[in-house]
């Protein structure tokens, strides 16, 4: 069983506090994403996990097993978890075969069993045709791939991945997050992944843990932190949101309300609980901008701007714009590549989607 539960978890160095109070329930079986820049506390909070670092209060329980508490620390190689490390934690002076083995040699396993785990291990991961090279002659990806070998080959019911992909260039990680996906298909292990990349925990997660200065601030599906962030950090962090004041926030049911945005009438999503408010955060993506197509005849709904900056991404036009009284609000838009539009222009967008961020006590209630 490789449940997860940590509760009210403090860790400090020194007279710096970088953990506080970080709970956490993770299923059997489940994918989480820890995200947050750097600095946030996310590798303490698996090292930690890990058993590599004493934690200062709190409790940590592993499939049931108490791992760190109250005058209790359990040993990193009791823990029964496997840890896959951004620099891969490989001994430079063995083979592949040799460094997946390692771990079961110090359990006590015999010779010929080891051979058996290892070599079915290094051909989940296609590396059995290198399994007498040494890391040295090794791509990042392929040493990745016996960092993975080495946990398969010693069962781990909990994996834990310290931004495993930092290090590698962009199209090897597309492969390698296939790789880690499969890898969590085949063993059906409990994984816990550290890091600041919004795609990777996107892409592989089916729940993130978004860290900010220490603290657990919104632990959800991913498109929930998308949508329906809880907070301001949250929605500036996440999909490069922009959070911006809307007034007159009027709920009219479904999960709907009214308001006016930068002069502009419109709809938003909000939480059931939403209630009358003068005036409240919103946010928004992007690609819930467009152009107007008639400013003419929806003119309640569209908000005028003036283009800055229109920059060619392939498939479409990254444009950066001014809005509101005195041109002081900054907006991005996603427009199709052949728009004909250019700095200095002034046009009329349309907010098509947005979401009513909830007061505090909504957001914790």
């Amino acid at each position: 069983m490789g449940a997860i539960d940590i509760n009210g978890l403090n860790k400090s160095f020194g007279q710096t506090q970088v953990l506080q109070d970080v709970s956490l329930a993770i299923n059997a079986g489940e994918f989480v994403a820890v995200l947050g820049p750097s600095g946030c506390g996310k590798t303490t909070l698996l090292r930690c996990l890990a058993g590599f670092e004493q934690i200062g209060s709190g409790t940590i329980h592993v499939g049931g097993r108490a791992m760190s508490g109250p005058r209790m620390h359990m040993a990193p190689e009791d823990r029964g978890i496997g840890v896959v490390f951004q620099n891969y934690a490989l001994w430079p002076h063995m083979t592949v075969a040799q460094n997946v083995a390692y771990g079961l040699k110090i359990a006590g396993m015999s010779r010929r069993d080891r051979h058996a785990r290892v070599t079915h291990a290094l051909a989940l991961v296609e590396m059995g045709a290198l399994a007498e090279r040494r890391p040295a002659d090794l791509s990042g990806g392929q040493r990745q791939r016996v960092a993975l070998a080495r946990c398969l080959a010693m069962q781990a019911q909990v994996v834990l991945l310290d931004e495993p992909l930092a290090n590698l260039d962009v199209h090897l990680r597309g492969a390698l997050e296939d790789e880690f996906a499969a890898f969590h298909a085949r063993t059906g292990a409990t994984m816990f992944y550290i890091t600041h990349d919004q795609s990777e925990a996107f892409a592989l997660a089916d729940r993130v843990a978004v860290m900010d200065r220490g603290r657990i601030i919104q632990f959800d599906r991913p498109e929930a932190l998308f949508r329906q962030p809880r907070c301001e950090t949250v929605a500036g962090f996440i999909g490069e949101g922009r959070v911006i004041e809307a007034e007159d926030i009027v709920p009219i049911g479904a999960g709907r309300a009214r308001a006016r945005v930068l002069g502009a009438e419109v709809e938003l999503r909000c939480a059931p609980s939403e209630t009358r408010r003068k005036t409240a955060r919103i946010s928004f993506h992007p690609d819930d901008l467009d152009i107007l197509a008639d400013p003419h005849r929806t003119t309640a709904s569209g908000i005028g701007a003036d283009i800055t900056r229109a920059t060619y991404r392939g498939g479409y036009l990254r444009t950066q714009m001014t809005a509101g009284p005195q041109n002081r609000v900054a907006l991005t838009m996603n427009i199709a590549a052949h728009a004909g539009i250019e700095p200095g222009q002034h046009i009329t967008v349309t907010l098509k989607d947005g979401w009513v961020i909830p007061e505090a006590r909504q957001a914790t209630g």
